[in-house]
């Protein structure tokens, strides 16, 4: 009996570090693709799916000695849309409304992106393993699949370009394990010569009305105005506090959370005196993105975010105003 238990004992050992060995092995791929979405030029076609919605866009980023830049079309649909980035300007080219937006830095990209400081965090909250090896887009990739352990959060297949670490494809999942949203590349060229035109914008410089809106954006510390966040959903941690315009509204706070790798946004907007506010209360639902809104005193709190309502819901609770 002694020995069977011990026997039993060590093959619990060898697959509990055999599970381990898989989850660094699915953990080192993650950064990967980090590092691969930081650091590698490419120029390529993907399809974006959300719900119903299909959207076909071509994508160019170029990373060399002058910095990134970076140009994002769709290629479908009306009106069209064209963002570019140089460095640290972005700015969104919408035709349809002959409107030119500029922010500072933002991800032009729609699939996840990994946050390299929350890999650690990201194996708390997610069961994550290799999957197998498949073909995208011409390129062998490994899939990495990101199952929640609670009911927090969205599952996530991502592929990874097996030589280069580049997120070829990703799918998100809700808490009833339904396909919430998709990306996928159908052409990629990774690396090599680019052609430096495929950065630079199609409008710009072609004259017209343009209506040019810039967005004024800043780090701020929210706290001393009396705004915190009193007790966040397990896993989630501030990683950005801002001041910024939102549409015709100045002075709008803007709070980011992630669990390292789904980000949810906090706006908090002062409403203007006299004006009636007619946004509704309570949760919403766009696609892949649950919403909930609240007021507090004079200001309309908005959280957004691509991750099961109840997280969404209960960030919003954790908004906490004490005015000095």
């Amino acid at each position: 009996m002694s020995r069977l238990w011990f026997a039993a004992i060590a093959a619990g050992s060898l697959l509990c570090g055999a599970a381990q060995a898989q989850e660094l092995d699915a953990i080192q791929w993650l950064e990967r693709m980090y590092s691969a979405s930081k650091h590698l030029s490419y120029t390529g076609t993907f399809l974006y799916q959300r719900g119903d919605h299909i959207e076909t866009s071509r994508i160019t980023r170029l990373v060399d000695e002058h910095g990134v830049r970076e140009r994002l079309e769709t290629l479908d649909g009306m009106p069209p849309r064209e963002v570019v980035r140089d460095n640290d300007e972005v700015t969104c080219y919408l035709p349809g409304s002959m409107t030119v937006k500029v922010d500072s830095r933002r991800e032009t990209r729609p699939f996840p992106l990994v946050q390299g400081e929350r890999l650690d965090d990201i194996a708390l909250h997610y069961d994550v393993r290799k999957g197998v090896v498949d073909r995208i887009a011409g390129h062998e990739a490994q899939a990495i699949i990101l199952d929640p352990r609670d009911e927090l959060r969205y599952g996530h297949r991502l592929w990874a370009d097996l030589e280069t670490g580049l997120l070829l494809k990703a799918k998100t999942y809700n808490e009833r394990d339904e396909q919430v949203e998709q990306f996928t590349f159908t052409h990629l060229q990774i690396g090599g010569p680019i052609d430096q035109k495929l950065v630079q914008s199609r409008f710009a410089g072609k004259g017209g009305n343009w209506r040019v809106e810039t967005s004024a954006m800043a780090e701020a510390d929210l706290s001393k105005q009396g705004w915190r966040l009193k007790a966040l959903p397990p896993g989630y941690r501030k990683v950005t506090e801002l001041k910024r315009r939102v549409g015709e509204a100045e002075g709008v706070g803007h709070v980011v959370v992630s669990d390292g790798l789904a980000a949810v946004s906090v706006f908090i907007e002062p409403l203007q005196a006299g004006k009636v506010n007619r946004t509704p209360m309570g949760p919403s639902r766009k696609g892949a993105l649950n919403i909930y809104t609240r007021h507090i005193d004079n200001y309309l709190v908005t959280v957004i975010g691509e991750v099961p309502a109840d997280s969404v819901h209960r960030i919003a609770d954790a908004v906490e105003y004490k005015p000095h």
